[in-house]
């Protein structure tokens, strides 16, 4: 603590943290230096996160938050004190993520980066004919939004197709629903009103039959003819489009999912604005015209303009613009909905608006800005960091990246391994310094994989013929049978659409799809009960002790009776958000006295959950969890709780914990989208062993990657290019790493010889 006191000394701006204790950390003491890059690197739960986000961020967060008034307070996120002696020097952060940007159908890259606003205005000033003020331009506004579709571009309607069958009649069920089978109370309303032929077959209708069947009238308008028989268009439009239904059943979510389909509007053609604000242009262009652009392609047609009035704004909008597009997301358009873009797209878009801010004396967190990135795009986006830490601000930035970890002032790293093993500062200094440290962290900062040389041979081939959705160009590919394939080129260049959705769609029946996407299951779902062996633990506990198995569900009868197995007690307030509080009788752990009173070598469910993947290898001596726990280990997440929520996992974490649930299968496709995805260095050349095991018991292996060191160890390479949106959609390169450093002319191919050494 002294030491650190007198290394301080005359640099009292710098933020200095004491005895953090939060999580896995181990009572450590540091200093960040202000206005530097300072990059925190280790293995994946080492305790980086612990010490960025969940410490200095939410620290900082919640002292902010403190200053505003109450009433204030009371609508924004509450942060716990933090578990840490004492923090100096912290200043106003701001956290750019991979979370994805929220926002709905009516959020798009124009809105979420400001330059759609900027666009508005200048249609306001110069655009003819003049249509109104910028508001007059916007499809969030009254003014500006096509009426028919109110703003969204597309119209949502019954497709009553679905669920109709015109072979059948009344009497056989023409109706494919529950609620209208022979002698429902549905179908008796229609069938005891007496205007419909019980045997006739939908098909043999005539016009005003079909639209008393569908709109309860002749003319298909107007009052229903009976007003028990409203029709059975009106009826689902009613129960599915004209009330909210997501807390309803999943059945019922599902049925409307079945049944309600999107079309794009037919009074704007999708493109979401009035016919008055359609009609104003300026060169030609119509600003949805502009929106629905490349942005490489906005840039030339701005770059155009020579009205002097303008000049500021237009200057203004290709500075934005231009920072998009070195930051490597040139294939974008203003038009596309933020929903829509991947964490690393929607990471790197965050990027881009605080680059525009004028805020200086900040501090910005990254939580592994590289992600998604091909390692062309890598140096165009250090440089952009280099430019926010120039403006005054401190940048942090959690990373596993040898290129970007290359350009920090300063470097810690975390470790030396994960979990229960991890929580230490192992190394605190220079870039320079690191290269020499005894971390593992700086040991692979030293070290490359090696190129294969000897591949495997392919046992056949899956053809994909004439693919030409989004920017795909009319592509024809052989994906190779029994080998690792890596389709690798640069963000936007079309490999995830050729794999992810078209080949992935082809062969549908054959593939197991192994992607970022949430899992889909329960708020309660955790490793242990995704992979199938809660079940083994509660047997166990249940034979240790003589008592049932469902004792040590909180779903069951081993719920804490006051709080019902949520750990949490929800208090519904009329005119604010509820307040949800730990439960006291339980302490949030969800359980009953009577569940936490049984053991199991010394531990009860709780305990036993609380515990590390590698922590548990130790404890269980039964074969059926041993082997859940091992393939956690081989996936590399050892450090993962046992009963750590899903929902709090990363994209890598929850590929991963997929990957390790279809380990076993044989004899399948398996498509893996980014799986280096927040990986530590150290961890890849296991993940690559893991691959091998993949293939060499009969399994395909598809995997859609930008790391180096996986290409280096691929079998067969598809290199899709030979750049991002419209100047890409091709394949530029089939063949092996050793052809593809000598032949190949490609982005990717350069970027590997520079890697190799080539």
């Amino acid at each position: 603590m002294e030491e650190m006191d007198k290394k301080c000394v005359g640099r009292t701006a710098d933020i200095v943290v004491h005895g953090l204790t939060q999580n896995n950390l181990k009572h450590v003491t540091f200093r960040i230096p202000k206005e530097k890059i300072t990059v925190f690197t280790g293995v994946s739960g080492s305790g980086k996160s612990s010490i960025v986000f969940d410490t200095i961020a939410a620290e900082s967060q919640r002292q902010m938050n403190a200053a505003y008034p109450s009433f204030v307070r009371s609508r924004l996120p509450k942060y716990p004190k933090q578990a840490v002696e004492r923090i100096d020097n912290l200043t106003a952060s701001i956290i750019v993520d991979q979370s994805p940007l929220g926002g709905n159908a009516r959020s798009t890259v124009g809105t979420i980066s400001g330059l759609y606003a900027s666009l508005r205005l200048l249609f306001s000033r110069i655009g003819k004919p003049a249509a109104g003020t910028a508001s007059y331009f916007s499809f969030n506004d009254p003014n500006g939004m096509c009426k028919t579709c109110s703003g969204l571009g597309k119209v949502t309607k019954v497709d009553i197709g679905v669920i109709l069958d015109p072979d059948k009649s009344w009497n056989e069920g023409c109706v494919k629903d529950s609620l209208y089978r022979p002698g429902a109370w549905y179908w008796k309303q229609y069938a005891q009103s007496g205007l419909f032929n019980l045997d006739k077959p939908v098909r043999e209708y005539t016009k005003e039959e079909y639209n008393l069947l569908l709109y309860g009238s002749r003319d298909g308008g107007g009052e229903p003819e009976d007003p028990k028989v409203p029709g059975l268009y009106n009826f689902f439009t009613k129960k599915l489009l004209n009330r909210d239904i997501s807390n309803k059943s999943r059945h019922t979510r599902e049925k409307s999912q079945s049944l309600v389909t999107e079309a794009e509007c037919t009074a704007c053609h999708g493109k979401r604005l009035n016919e008055a604000a359609l009609r104003c242009r300026i060169n030609g262009y119509s600003i949805a015209d502009m929106c629905g652009m490349e942005l490489t392609q906005l840039r030339e047609v701005l770059s155009q303009m020579s009205d002097q009035t303008v000049s500021v704004l237009v200057d203004t909008l290709i500075e934005g613009l231009d920072r998009m597009i070195e930051i490597g997301l040139p294939y974008l358009h203003l038009n596309r909905e933020t929903p829509s873009l991947s964490g690393g797209e929607a990471q790197r878009l965050k990027l881009v608006r605080y680059m525009g801010s004028s805020l200086t004396g900040m501090t910005y967190i990254f939580d592994e800005p590289s992600a998604g990135m091909h390692p062309r795009d890598v140096g165009r986006m250090n440089r952009l960091l280099m430019q926010l830490r120039d403006k005054g601000n401190t940048v942090l930035v959690v990373e596993h990246d040898k290129d970007v970890i290359s350009i920090a002032d300063h470097v810690i790293d975390v470790g030396p391994l994960a979990g229960q093993n991890g929580g230490e500062i192992v190394f605190e200094g220079s870039f320079r310094e690191l290269l020499c440290a005894d971390t593992l962290t700086g040991k692979a900062m030293c070290q490359s994989l090696p190129l294969k040389l000897a591949p495997r041979r392919p046992a056949g081939s899956l053809p994909v013929r004439d693919a030409c959705l989004h920017n795909l160009k009319h592509v024809d590919a052989d994906i190779p049978l029994g080998i690792m394939t890596v389709v690798t080129g640069v963000a936007g260049s079309g490999k995830s659409t050729l794999i992810s959705q078209v080949f992935a769609k082809q062969y549908e029946d054959d593939i197991v799809m192994i992607d970022q996407g949430p899992i889909t299951a329960t708020n309660r779902s955790t490793p242990a009960s995704f992979l199938g062996f809660f079940d083994e633990i509660r047997k166990l506990l249940a034979r240790e002790n003589g008592r049932p198995e469902s004792l040590f569900s909180f779903n069951s009868t081993g719920a804490c009776p006051v709080c019902g197995g949520k750990g949490v007690i929800v208090t519904e307030l009329a005119f604010m958000d509820p307040v949800i509080t730990e439960c006291e009788a339980c302490g949030g752990v969800r359980y009953n006295e009577a569940a936490l009173a049984c053991r199991y070598q010394g531990k009860n469910i709780v305990e036993l959950l609380g515990l590390t993947a590698s922590q548990a290898m130790e404890i269980f001596e039964d074969a059926k969890i041993r082997k859940h726990l091992k393939v956690m280990q081989q996936v590399g997440l050892s450090y993962l709780t046992l009963g750590q929520p899903l929902s709090t996992l990363s994209g890598g974490e929850r590929q991963r914990i997929k990957l390790a649930k279809n380990l076993g299968k044989k004899g399948r496709i398996i498509v893996m989208d980014e799986p280096t995805t927040g990986l530590h260095m150290s961890d890849i050349e296991n993940l690559l062993k893991l691959f091998d095991m993949i293939v060499s018991r009969g399994n395909t292996l598809v995997v859609i990657e930008h790391n180096l060191d996986v290409i280096k160890q691929a079998d067969w390479i598809i290199d899709i290019g030979p750049d991002g949106g419209k100047n890409g959609g091709e394949v530029v390169f089939t063949g092996t790493p050793e052809e593809m450093i000598r032949d190949a002319k490609t982005l990717t191919a350069d970027s590997l010889r520079a890697a190799c050494g080539v």
